[in-house]
């Protein structure tokens, strides 16, 4: 008699610390007390020069370098995510969203790791267009949205009071970037003991080997990864 299947999520994205630890048990999802939480798949970073030629050689190579990223986003993150939102709000849960903005006009009230000179030196009002989630994903009326100046989504807003109001107990998150918003929120979310799932194919960073690293980093002490396919067989009818 053959093996009985094992999806391979359960010894995946094994780190150092648990190369050698049991299989991850399944996971227990009720119906009213998991959600999905997408974080900072905003318009900002989905933005692309309309001519890259027209810029200086050094721009372009680093706009060249964004390409996988680009593919990955629009190939499988963003449908990998909608797929789970139309999962979500017929019936398996309640869909919430984070994204990065300021309040302030001159964003003052941006914390110091979104001032930094560099790539992480965000600006984005919290009513213009590049803060926004993309329009594939866009929420709808009801649906939470929490604003945060922060990496963690936890840090700043009151996603942990509507979490625990709500009597959520299981967090699906997804977006970007795995290795920092996605990764700070997860952390978060451990530290107030709530069970995280993260979906694989509906996360992204810079580059696969900082996706992939940055999973094996958190996979079984912060979270449980899978991919989406692997969650579907276990969200509540």
């Amino acid at each position: 008699m053959a093996a009985p299947h094992r999806p391979s999520w359960k010894t995946a994205w094994r780190s150092f610390y648990y190369a050698g630890a049991p299989e991850a048990p399944d996971p227990v999802l009720v119906k009213g007390k998991v959600a999905l939480l997408v974080i900072d798949v905003q318009n900002t970073y989905l933005a692309r020069p309309e001519d890259r030629s027209a810029l200086p050689p050094l721009e372009r190579a680093r706009e060249a370098a964004w390409d996988g990223f680009h593919e990955r986003m629009h190939g499988i993150v963003i449908p990998t995510i909608a797929r789970l939102i139309e999962r979500f709000r017929a019936g398996a849960g309640p869909v919430m969203f984070a994204r990065i903005a300021c309040l302030t006009p001159d964003g003052a009230d941006r914390s110091l790791s979104q001032k930094k000179p560099g790539w992480n030196n965000l600006f984005l009002p919290h009513d213009s267009e590049a803060s926004q989630v993309v329009p594939a994903l866009a929420p709808r009326p009801g649906e939470v949205v929490v604003t945060k100046t922060t990496d963690s989504a936890l840090t700043g807003t009151n996603l942990r009071l509507i979490f625990t109001n709500m009597g959520i107990t299981h967090v699906v998150c997804t977006g970007i970037f795995t290795d920092q918003c996605v990764s700070s929120t997860v952390r978060s979310l451990a530290d107030e003991s709530f069970d995280v799932i993260v979906i694989e194919d509906a996360c992204a960073a810079g580059t696969m080997e900082l996706h992939t690293r940055e999973l094996e980093i958190i996979n079984r002490i912060y979270c449980e990864v899978m991919r989406a396919e692997d969650l579907l067989g276990y969200l509540p009818a």
